[in-house]
């Protein structure tokens, strides 16, 4: 059997912070130039066009780009203009398709019905010559390098990465764009984190079904933790919001019942603190990602997160162990790390 470290997966976990560093090295002019664009034309709104991993990072521009910068974001439903053809306008909005091959019909469809509608448009992809960079009048270069693994680790931090980017220069705030430039660092400390989540994934080995929660700039975290859990270790994973949680999904748990919380210091830590202990009084058993003393003491199983960030970049660190969990708990299932069943890297949605 391939040795982890040997496998493509694993080196492109592992490659993160370099390709963050290149990213906010040779795509902050770009950030500024689409910035100008949007302050220039006063758009108050932004559609996003994705899907997969790259709609995780949507959910991350929602919180960011609305609690920074004040703008309404919405995610399209591309059926409406690839399969109905009933493509909805657009308005003053910034039209912005996120994908790391750039290829997804729908996507495109999306960005080339807001070109006709005469909406700005721009995209983030780690392929700068695609179909949907060529409908875009800005292209975020996510600079991060030939992805192999199916599994997306580098490209969604690195759409991450380029969300906030947008936001710093739309805000022009000095304290924010230090806090990302920091950031590469960072997740390299936090990758430390590798042995602790390889020690404890055996544990879940026979798992078939759990839950992953978060709330916040960190509800897109549990929808990417989930999604990684699903596509490489094969297991029944969904992910909630704690409030929609405790809103009927809580009659699941039972003795044991594994539910990953998602919650780095920061706004959200009290009240999801006060969640693992309602998880506790059921006997489930809390997997805990967090920096908060708190939390990790309620947890069964805690996972210390070792490099606090600010609450609105912690998604890009707080992400790190779920990769890991994923890729560890595939390899404790002597599954195809680099290529999961009956999936392909490249996936053209009409």
């Amino acid at each position: 059997m391939t040795s982890l470290s040997d496998t493509n997966l694993y080196h492109e976990i592992h490659e993160q912070p370099d390709a963050l560093r290149r990213l906010l090295d040779k795509e902050e002019a770009t950030a500024l130039a689409l910035a100008d664009l949007i302050h220039g034309r006063d758009i108050d709104h932004v559609v996003i066009a994705a899907r997969g991993t790259s709609d995780n990072a949507g959910r991350y521009a929602q919180y960011v780009l609305g609690a920074m910068n004040g703008l309404s974001v919405g995610l399209a439903a591309p059926s409406l203009f690839s399969i109905y053809r009933r493509p909805p306008r657009f308005g003053n909005a910034l039209v912005l398709g996120i994908s790391q091959s750039g290829k997804s019909p729908d996507i495109v469809s999306v960005l080339a019905e807001a070109r006709h509608q005469g909406a700005l448009t721009a995209a983030l992809t780690n392929r700068p010559a695609s179909p949907l960079a060529d409908q875009a009048d800005v292209v975020i270069d996510l600079q991060a390098g030939d992805e192999h693994a199916v599994a997306a680790t580098k490209t969604y931090t690195a759409e991450l990465a380029a969300i906030a980017l947008i936001s710093v220069a739309l805000s022009g705030a000095t304290g924010p764009r230090e806090a990302l430039l920091a950031l590469p660092q960072a997740v390299a400390d936090t990758l430390s984190m590798n042995e602790t989540v390889a020690a404890i994934a055996p544990r879940y080995r026979y798992m078939q079904r759990c839950v992953v929660v978060g709330r916040g700039y960190n509800y897109a975290t549990a929808f990417e933790t989930a999604l990684k859990l699903k596509e490489m270790t094969y297991t029944i994973v969904e992910p909630y919001s704690s409030a929609d949680f405790l809103h009927g999904p809580l009659a699941m748990i039972e003795s044991g019942f594994p539910v990953i919380v998602i919650a780095p210091s920061g706004v959200m830590a009290a009240e999801m603190t006060d969640f693992a202990r309602t998880l506790r009084e059921r006997q489930a058993e809390v997997v805990a990602i967090t920096d908060a003393d708190d939390l990790l003491a309620l947890a069964r199983v805690p996972l210390a997160l070792p490099a606090p960030v600010p609450e609105w970049l912690s998604p890009i660190t707080a992400i790190l162990p779920g990769q890991l969990l994923a890729m560890h708990l595939a390899h404790a299932r002597d599954y195809d790390i680099d290529s999961p069943r009956g999936i392909h890297k490249v996936t053209e949605t009409h």
